[in-house]
C-alpha cells in the first residue's frame, strides 16, 4: 500500500509514498499493515497499526501506534507496508498485479530459471523488479512488456527477455588484437 521515507517532526509521525488509488480507503483509522523490513530489522514479521493519515504540503504524513517519537519513526523508514488483499479486490484488468501477487514470481529466461522476484520497486518513469539470481545477487529488470512480456500468476512464473549483460557479463570489446592481425598500412 506504501512505503514509508521519512520522519515528520518530534510526535513519531512518517511521510508515506501511496502505492494505492484509494488512501482514504485504505489508509483509514485502524487499518493494519504487515511490514516487508530486512530479517534483522526489529519490526520484521510484525504488523502495524495506523492512529491516523494527515496531509502536510500535499504530502500523506501517518502515525502509528507504538511509534511515538522521532526516534521510533526513523526506525521504520524504507518499510514497505502490505495488506491482506481479499480475492474479490484483486484486479480485474489485463496485465495488473499488486506488489504481493509479484513477489515470489519464478524468473524464466528461454524456459530456464533465472531468479526469484524478491521486490518490487515503485520509480516516477517505470517500475522496476528486483530479481534475486541463482547467484544470490539482486537484477533490477525494468518491468515493462519488451522485458517481461508474461506474467503467469497460476503457474507461479513470469517471463523476461532482457537485453544482453543485464544477468550476465559481456566480454570486453577493448581486448587487444593478437599481434599479426594488425591492418596492412598503406
Amino acid at each position: 500500500m506504501g512505503r514509508l521515507l521519512k520522519a515528520h517532526g518530534l510526535k513519531g509521525a512518517i511521510k508515506v509514498e501511496l502505492y494505492t488509488d484509494e488512501p482514504e480507503r485504505r489508509f483509514a483509522k485502524g487499518s493494519v499493515f504487515s511490514l516487508q523490513v530486512p530479517a534483522s530489522h526489529a519490526w520484521h514479521g510484525r504488523s502495524i497499526t495506523l492512529r491516523e493519515l494527515r496531509w502536510y504540503n500535499e504530502s500523506p504524513v501517518a502515525f502509528f501506534e507504538g511509534v511515538d517519537d522521532r526516534t521510533a519513526a526513523e526506525g521504520l523508514i524504507k518499510a514497505i507496508l502490505w495488506v491482506e488483499q481479499a480475492t474479490a479486490e484483486l484486479p480485474v484488468e489485463d496485465d495488473a498485479w499488486y506488489d504481493h501477487q509479484l513477489v515470489g514470481l519464478t524468473a524464466l529466461r528461454d524456459g530456464e530459471k533465472v531468479g526469484v522476484v524478491a521486490q518490487v520497486v515503485h520509480l516516477p518513469a517505470q517500475d522496476l523488479l528486483g530479481i534475486k539470481t541463482l547467484s544470490g545477487e539482486e537484477v533490477l529488470v525494468p518491468f515493462v512488456k519488451a522485458i517481461v512480456p508474461s506474467v503467469d500468476l497460476a503457474a507461479g512464473t513470469l517471463v523476461v527477455t532482457p537485453p544482453a549483460g543485464l544477468f550476465e557479463e559481456l566480454p570486453d570489446d577493448d581486448v587487444a588484437a593478437p599481434e599479426g592481425d594488425a591492418a596492412p598500412s598503406s
